[in-house]
Formats: C-alpha cells, structure tokens, sequence
C-alpha cells in the first residue's frame, strides 16, 4: 500500500503497532456505513490495530474522541454525515462538530482527522462513501496515519 506525496513514490505504510480508534456516528448510517468500511479496510490493508465505536451523531463525535484518546490511541478517525435540511440545523451540527474536533486535536497532541461529510445533497454524501478510492472515511484514515507517522519523525529530528 502506498500513500502518494503529491505524486512521487512512496515507502508502502507499514502501520504495525499503531491503535486506531474509528468512531462512526450513527444517525444517516447508510452513508457512515459506508464511510466506516472504506476506514477500515485501509486500515486493515496497513496492518493498523482497529477498534470501533459508535456515536449517536456528528455533534457528539468530539466527546468520543477525546475519550479515545485518553483510553491511549494513537489517533482517532471520527466518521459522520451532516446533511443540509429546512433549517440552520446543518450548519450549527457541522460547525460545532468540526470545532470540536480540532480543539480535541490541538489540547492532546493526538491526530483526529475530520471524516464528516457535510453536504447540500444525500446523493453527495452517497457518492463519497462508496466502495472505491473516492471514499472520504478511506481518506479520514489516511490522514490519521500519515499525522501520526509525521509527528512521530518531527520528534526524532
């Protein structure tokens, strides 16, 4: 498995060792489902030790990764779709979600990468979450990675 920097060729990810925490929310899960499987396969595919949880939706992901990351992970991949509505619902949820994500982030040191969805469309999100190199969980879980593999090389310098 290779991860491309921007084009040039890349060591195959060797993740061995690496404890992954996916977080999935729940709500609109026939696109977290499948944003959940793109997560994990990759995972698999570098040898990652996976371990799954769910939330009930996006708003709640940053209080699970923050519980992630005190349980010892090495990075958190957190998982949801916000789907535009009638109401301003959509952005207080993806705001706030995506905030407390990096708040999670920045106060641990801990990579938690931002695989939420927030659409105008649920054919969107669909298309984002299926079965090939363009699912966004699949691109979540690379960024967990490869931030955690980068940190790690900046502390050995």
């Amino acid at each position: 498995m290779r991860v491309d920097d921007h084009g040039s060729d890349a060591e195959p990810l060797d993740a061995s060792g690496l404890r992954i925490a996916v977080v999935t929310s729940s709500f609109n899960h026939t696109v977290t489902d499948g944003l959940e499987r793109g997560a994990i396969g990759w995972l698999g595919q570098v040898r990652a030790e996976v371990a799954t949880f769910s939330a009930p939706g996006a708003f709640e992901l940053p209080l699970f990764a923050q519980r992630c990351v005190e349980a010892g992970f090495d990075a958190v991949v957190c998982l949801g779709a916000v789907i535009e509505g009638e109401t301003d619902h959509y952005e207080h949820v993806a705001h706030r979600a995506s905030e407390g994500l990096m708040r999670v982030q920045l106060d641990t040191g801990v990579p938690v990468s931002f695989g939420i969805l927030t659409v105008r469309d649920i054919q969107h999100a669909i298309d984002r979450s299926g079965d090939d190199d363009r699912n966004k969980g699949r691109e979540a879980a690379i960024a967990a990675v490869t931030a955690v593999i980068g940190l790690r090389s900046i502390g050995s310098v």
